[in-house]
């Protein structure tokens, strides 16, 4: 007679089974079907409508098929050296992850352990949040102040056990920044406690002059990492490729923690070149998103709704209706949003900038919900 086995549940560690996971939708073709919409236009990741650069577009176009069977540089070696290159530091200040989700994991594995903690916002990529919690460490988040991080706040809540503090600089939603001067402030208070991860998926984005020159600041602040995205501006979210830099030491006890061959080779290729064609490209996706923010802060003006349309490719407005019900009737149009509950901001809703036509499209589909 065979013994039944003991519960599973028993080797789930308790912070594993008290997490909630996280759903991702479902692909394009079955929310068509579900929602009974000819198609859709994604406004919901912040993904870019242009695409790539050209010479991104070329390498993949001639991607030859033999090299599927070979490894990739397991360490990104001519892509870092490329952006060494850029930047204007060493390579191996430079590690390259399966996106921005792999790089914040290295970086917490690598400065925390039992009994520690990080400190993030309650309206922010939530990943960091996540990233901690599902390993086992404390995620001291706090709430924002008049939409931007609250400095005082953050310091006040920095213990011996916090060892990593994340900023997203510009903010994912709200779109605020930190000048360079209130960078280089709060990192003067930080005074090398903890490392601070400053999260630039958006920097490519903003036109301010006085938004940080992070690489800049690298040898007055060894504790600074820098995180950075193919995704949003190069338009690769599709090959999952990002990257942090840093200050030497600091990034070699990153690299400890590195899970090695996980960048795929086209998404290697494809962000070299993306990198070496990117003048025209930025411009272009820049002019279109200040057309698009221009015409949404008219329309949602118009319409009376409260609205966050700040730096990046993005902007939040705030409906009379819950977001997620919002949400279902936007899907039902061929419009895919992103509900803010999510983020703690509940019957709001975050829209990515497009071209005109699709922005048209989501502004009558909106009046078509809330009217």
């Amino acid at each position: 007679m065979r013994v039944p086995f003991p519960p599973m549940d028993r080797l789930v560690p308790d912070h594993v089974r008290e997490f909630e996971a996280y759903i991702p939708s479902r692909p394009d073709d079955v929310l068509c079907r579900l929602y009974r919409c000819e198609r859709l236009h994604r406004l919901n990741n912040n993904e870019n409508p242009l695409g790539p650069p050209e010479a991104a577009r070329k390498v993949l176009d001639d991607w030859p098929p033999s090299e599927a069977s070979v490894y990739p540089s397991g360490d990104a070696y001519h892509l870092r050296c490329l952006l060494g290159e850029r930047l204007g530091l060493d390579p191996d200040c430079f590690i390259v992850g399966n996106g921005a989700n792999e790089v914040i994991a290295f970086v917490i594995k690598a400065f925390c352990q039992e009994g520690d903690n990080i400190v993030t916002a309650d309206r922010t990529f939530a990943v960091y949040e996540w990233v901690a919690l599902f390993s086992g460490f404390e995620a001291r988040v706090l709430p924002l102040k008049d939409d931007r991080f609250d400095g005082e706040a953050m310091l006040a809540a920095m213990d011996e056990r916090t060892k990593v503090l994340f900023l997203c600089n510009p903010n994912n939603p709200t779109g605020t920044y930190w000048s360079e001067d209130e960078l280089r402030s709060f990192l003067d208070r930080v005074n090398g406690r903890c490392i601070v991860v400053v999260d630039e998926a958006y920097m490519e984005f903003v036109e301010a002059s006085d938004f940080p020159r992070t690489v800049s600041m690298l040898d007055d602040y060894p504790n600074l990492v820098v995180f950075r995205t193919f995704s949003k501006m190069y338009g690769l979210a599709g090959l999952r490729i990002g990257y942090l830099f840093g200050d030497r030491r600091v990034v070699d006890d990153i690299r400890r923690t590195c899970v090695v061959y996980s960048v795929n080779g086209p998404a290697q290729v494809a962000a070299m070149a993306a990198l070496s064609d990117d003048g025209p490209h930025i411009e272009a996706t820049r002019r279109m998103c200040r057309e698009a923010r221009e015409y949404l802060l008219e329309e949602l003006s118009d319409m009376g709704l409260p609205h966050t349309v700040r730096e990046g490719n993005f902007a939040v407005a705030s409906l009379p209706m819950s977001d997620t019900l919002a949400y279902r009737k936007l899907m039902r149009r061929g419009i895919m949003i992103r509900s803010m509950t999510g983020f703690r901001a509940p019957n709001q809703i975050r829209v990515t900038l497009s071209t005109l036509p699709v922005m048209e499209e989501f502004v009558r589909a909106l009046k078509g919900i809330i009217t």
